[in-house]
Order: structure tokens, then sequence, then C-alpha cells
């Protein structure tokens, strides 16, 4: 090349480079939020209220693409092929492990991001789910066992919701000093939202306590906003005390946006907008075009739907300024920019993650970790597990989730490359295994298991059964809830009969949430909580099983006896909820779980923002312990029982001891303080309680 040509091919480049920057928003030099105010002002109010919809229009005078705000990542990028399918929320919540929750969600946010630059190949990019605003973790508490989307929560626990809460937004969003933003997390449902299901578009959460709002609904909420620096938080379809979620001044501006310092987007529940104005909902507006100005006036940027449309007759009508879709715009447009949305992505890191990490072997390895992690052993009369892998010939297979592969997947999920379910599992480790078809009949579900000496019995619940809305209409279950707590009556019987009949039975359970196991009590030798296990479900099962793995989860939720141990569905105050204010015995405590070691608790001590205590495991077997820390203040009628401030996992190798140390920071004490009606950290006796020990400090 001459020179005379390299000068011309600089200045060509030059040319090129000043026609694609024609404006300051096209220029990546510039901060996220100055590109977002200079598009904002180029646009008309029709292209910037096509913007707002979920179904984000693309302006090509401008070059500003089309966008799709509304993907899935519960347990893995959902509802967009193939993807690695990991336990459920809840099933993440019973590992008790946010390291591996963040590793869990690194990973899906690669599969997404993979997923997104196949879609921008195809050109498929403004389709449903195949976008980079995910709409997960959802972080409302699970306050009763009844509510069928509690499969998509960490559980019941304040603390135990805000880190898990935390590791997902890490793993989805990325580095926060990155250069771009690696994915959108969404914080939902904002706020005080746990069913029930079938009236969830006209119900009034109402005269919920201060304390119980801040203390219990709101702090994970808080936790993701002001430490993990959620980019969206989605509103909720139900009232807070009289307005709508999506149209609260008093959820959106007062305490997320003034008390918390969001500057992040706030988007609407799918419908949720709707439901102010039309017949099924909350009759709160008159009209489309008041339902849509009052959402954006109180804040929600984005709307799940198709109302928002009308905002342009709420402009001409007066009853919306265009300054206020200017400023929720804005806060859109920023978090496009902050994705690379607008610029050449040769310039953004993550489009540069390899194909072969969509599915591979390492997610596979990470889903059976978290699989094994997330199994809870309730129950193991004289020792029954492990099983012996030499022992096994008059072992048999059977019940309703046996065999089912989609079961495992729960809901909101992706579609893996292969499932292994719990008959395939069990049978990778015993051939001789017995695989029984199911039926409801208990005659001939026993005279099947008629030469087998070890039943395992894999039953429980559904996500066809529980889940969000559901037109299911079987004896204890309503519209995706569950009226009744207990197995399906046919399982009922068949256990009992098995037990009468001399079988030694264990008991593998599937389900989203607790259920109520008073007769098995009686009826099984041993249980085991295997939640939705995902793709590697059955496997984990299997392998703990026969020993292969020694359980080490624990309980998120309190597993209540029956439906008369709970308060009314629709009753929110605390007060009998959870293991925090329940007052009774239930069947399992939160945080329960048994191992095949036995670990020994020493005497706690408290010093410089450290818990200390020695730990050992007096058995043959290595195991994890889940040291889980609880808080009580003295003094505080109205508080809860206990409250969970600190969690710690630790292996400790067979008859040895370890020395745990777990922080215990100021911020552990935080407390409603009654004086300020806020919450603060407040000095005071406190009792620590740490296993079977309890130490008394004053802080």
């Amino acid at each position: 090349m001459t020179k005379k040509s390299s000068i011309l091919g600089i200045l060509l480049l030059i040319v090129c480079s000043a026609q694609a920057e024609r404006y300051p928003y096209q220029n990546p030099n510039l901060s996220p939020k100055e590109r977002a105010q200079d598009l904002c002002q180029r646009l008309t109010l029709e292209e910037k209220v096509g913007l707002m919809m979920n179904h984000s229009r693309a302006v090509e005078r401008l070059d500003v693409p089309v966008f799709q705000w509304w993907s899935e990542a519960l347990h893995g990028v959902g509802r967009n092929g193939n993807a690695t399918v990991f336990p459920i929320p809840m099933a993440m919540a019973a590992t008790f492990d946010t390291v591996l929750v963040e590793r869990i969600f690194t990973a899906v946010s690669d599969e997404a991001r993979i997923k997104n630059n196949h879609s921008h190949r195809l050109g498929t990019q403004g389709e449903m789910y195949k976008n980079l605003s995910f709409w997960t973790p959802n972080i409302n508490i699970f306050r009763d066992p009844r509510w069928g989307r509690g499969q998509e929560t960490y559980g019941e626990d304040p603390y135990l919701t805000a880190v898990m809460g935390k590791s997902v937004v890490r793993g989805l969003q990325g580095p926060q000093d990155a250069p771009y933003q690696k994915l959108l997390a969404c914080a939902k449902h904002y706020a005080v939202h746990s069913g029930p299901e079938w009236n969830r578009h006209r119900f009034n959460a109402e005269d919920i306590k201060l304390r119980d709002l801040y203390e219990t609904y709101l702090y994970a909420f808080r936790a993701l906003v002001k430490e993990a620096k959620v980019s969206e938080v989605m509103c909720a379809y139900n009232r807070f005390e009289g307005e709508p979620c999506c149209g609260s001044n008093r959820l959106l501006q007062q305490i997320l946006r003034e008390e918390w310092g969001f500057d992040g987007l706030v988007t609407s529940d799918c419908g949720a907008v709707d439901d102010f104005w039309m017949d099924h909902g909350h009759h709160y507006s008159k009209d489309k075009t008041e339902a849509t100005s009052q959402a954006v006036i109180a804040g929600t940027d984005v709307e799940c739907g198709g109302s928002y449309g009308s905002l342009l007759n709420g402009v001409r009508e007066g009853r919306i300024k265009e300054e206020t879709i200017n400023k929720s715009l804005c806060r859109l447009l920023e978090a496009r920019f902050r994705l690379g949305d607008f610029d050449d992505p040769a310039m953004v890191s993550w489009t540069k993650i390899p194909d072969d990490s969509l599915c591979s072997p390492h997610h596979a390895a990470l889903a059976l970790e978290a699989a094994r992690k997330s199994i809870v052993l309730l129950r193991n009369e004289k020792n029954l597990l492990p099983l012996s892998e030499s022992k096994t010939q008059a072992l048999c297979i059977m019940g309703p989730n046996a065999a089912d592969s989609e079961m495992m997947w729960g809901n909101y999920n992706g579609f893996p490359l292969h499932t292994v379910t719990m008959e395939e599992g069990i049978r990778s480790i015993c051939p001789s295994a017995k695989l029984i078809p199911w039926k409801k009949d208990v005659q001939q579900q026993e005279e099947a298991a008629a030469d087998a000496e070890t039943v395992v019995f894999c039953g429980g619940i559904s996500p066809r059964l529980e889940g969000e809305e559901m037109p299911v209409d079987e004896p204890g279950f309503k519209g995706g809830d569950r009226t009744m707590i207990e197995l399906p009556q046919a399982q009922r019987d068949i256990l009992a009969a098995l037990h009468k009949a001399g079988k030694r039975v264990i008991l593998v359970l599937c389900s989203g949430s607790a259920i109520g196991l008073v007769p098995e009590q009686q009826s099984t030798d041993a249980i085991l909580q295997a939640w939705y296990g995902g793709q590697a479900g059955g496997q984990a099962v299997a392998e703990v099983l026969f020993g292969r793995v020694n359980p080490s989860g624990r309980l998120p939720v309190t597993f209540y006896r029956d439906v008369d141990q709970l308060p009314d569905f629709e009753d929110y105050n605390m007060e009998g909820h959870t293991y925090r204010f329940f007052r009774g015995e239930p069947l399992y405590p939160f945080g329960y779980g048994l191992s095949y070691s036995r670990f020994v608790y020493g005497k706690p001590r408290f010093a410089d923002g450290r818990l200390s205590l020695r730990l050992t495991n007096k058995s043959e077997r290595t195991g994890t312990e889940t040291v889980l820390v609880y808080l009580t203040r003295e003094g505080d009628a109205d508080g809860p029982i206990r409250t969970l401030r600190a969690v710690h996992r630790v292996d400790v190798a067979a008859g040895t001891s370890t020395e745990v140390s777990i922080p215990l920071p100021d911020s552990a004490f935080e407390w409603w303080d009654v004086k300020s009606n806020a919450m603060r950290v407040l000095p005071g006796r406190y009792v620590i309680q740490v296993g079977n020990q309890r130490l008394r400090i004053t802080k």
C-alpha cells in the first residue's frame, strides 16, 4: 500500500466514524446518562411512548434498535430453547450457599448472552424472551405454604432472601465496574405480594403493620437496591393500602426512590396497569388513559402489556406532562446504553463468550452440584440411609414422580439437553432396581411391590399443580395455590399400605414448598425433600440415597403439620407466619436438616464483631454443616421470636474439630426502632443462638 492510499484509508475511516456518530448519544465515550438525555430530546412523543412498552419499537431514523424487555431466568434461561436447567430457587435456598448461587447465575448470564448473540445474528432479538432484560429474582417473602409461586422464592426468611437475591443479581449483571453491564436483573414483585393467586388482580394488602412492612416485606428489596445495585424493580399486581402497587406513590417514590435512592427503572408485571381500570381488577381508574398516566406519574417506566399507547391521549388531555414521560424514558435508555445495546458488538466483551458454553459440561456439573447440596434429609429411622450398593436386589422404585422428567424442571423453565429422572439416577447405581408403573390403586401398587424389601417412593406434587394463576381444579388446589398442604390422598394410602405390608419405605418428596407429613411419620422410614431438582435432580437423589453424597441441605421454610396451624391466607401481618412469628410446634422447623455425620457445637464466643465456636464431627463420615446464626432482641415483645442473621457452610472431616469464625457486623443488629419508625442499628441486650447453644451479649 502506498503512502497516499494509506492516508486516504485513514481519512475514509474518520469520515465513516463521523457518519456513524452523527449525534452525541452515539458516542460511547459519553456516560450512559448523557447519551440517554441526548437521545430523549431527539425523539417524538409517539416514538417515546413506543420505547416504553415491553416490546420497545425500533426508531430507524435515529438507529435505535428494537428491544424486548421481557426475558426469564428463574433458574436458568427460560422459555428460549435449550439451556442448563438448575434446581428451583427454593432448592437453591436450601443449600444456604450464596457463593454457589452467584456461580449458578454467572453461568446463566453466560448462556443468556450467548442466546442474545445468536438472536442478533438471526435478526430475532425483538422476539419475546430473547433480549438482555431478565425479570428475576423473585424476592417476595414466602409467608404461607399455600402460595403456589413459593417455589420461585428463596423461602420465608428476609435475611436469607436478601443474601440469595444479591448473589443472583451479581451473577446476572456482572461486575459493577465492568465497561458494559452483562444483563439487567429485576427484583420482583414489589411489594407485599405472596398470594392468593386467584384474586391477585384485585387483592388489597391493607392494614400492614409498619414494622412488618420494613422488617419483613421490604428487607430484601432494600438490600438488592442499595447493595447489589439491581437495575430493575417490578411492581406487583395487588394493591397496597388501597393503591395498585404500580401506581403507588408511597412504594415507588417515597420508599424506592427517595428513601433508598433507586435510580434504575420500574417495570409493571404483565397486565398490572390494565388491572387499574378493567372489570376484573381494582376499579381504581376510570379508563385506560387515566390508568397509564397514573402509573407513569407514580414511577412505572415500562409496561408489560399494551396500554401505554394511550399515553399519547394522556398528554393531549393534560393528564400527564411530556416531561414526566421523559424522566421515565431516560431511565430506560440509560439501562440500554449500559448494556452496549447501541454500540458496536466488538466493543462489548460479553459478546465474545464462546458458543460452546451453552449447555456445557461445566454448567451441567454446576447443576448437579446445586441439586446435591439442595436435598434435605428429613427423616432417617434406624439409620436406614444410606443404602448399601451391594445389597439392593429387592429394591423397587415407584410413585408419580419416579420417571417424570418435566416435573424436575419446575416453572419458568428452559429445556435441558437431558434430564436425569429419579428412576434413571437410581438405576445408574442399582441396575437391578425395579420400576413399578404408577397407578392410584392401592391394591395394585401393593401387589406390584410384593417382592420388594425396600421401596423408594417418589411422590409429592408437581409444577402442574402449583404455580402462577393456574387453571387447576384438583382436590386441595385452587388456581395454582393449595387449600391443603398434605400429600394427595392416593399417595398417603399407598404409603400406609406399603408400611403395613412390612416394607422399608423411603419417601423422596418433590415439591416447591412445605408438605404436611404427619401420617408419613409412621408410614415411612426415611424422607428426602428433593424439591424440583433441575436437569440433574435424579442423579443427586440417587447419590444421596446410596451415600455417595452426604446430605447438607436445610429447610428454607417451615414444614407445618397442616393448615390448622396457619393464619388466614389473606392475612399479611406477620404474627403467626413463618418461623419468626409462629409459636406452635411445627413438623420440621426452618433450618432443619439431617446428615449422615453427627456434629457437636462448642460454646460460642463473641468479640470484635465475630462469633467463634468449635465444631466437631463425631462420626466416621466427612460432612458439611450449615451453621445458622439467629438473633433475638431481649425485651422486644412485638419483634420476631428469632431471626436469621448469618450463615456459614463448613466441611468437617470425620472425627475432627474445626474452629468456625463468622462475621456479625453492626448491620446484623439492625432492628426496628419504634421511636423513629425506621430500621437502624439498635443497642441493647441480644441472644445469639447457634446450633443448640445460646449466648447473651450487650451491644
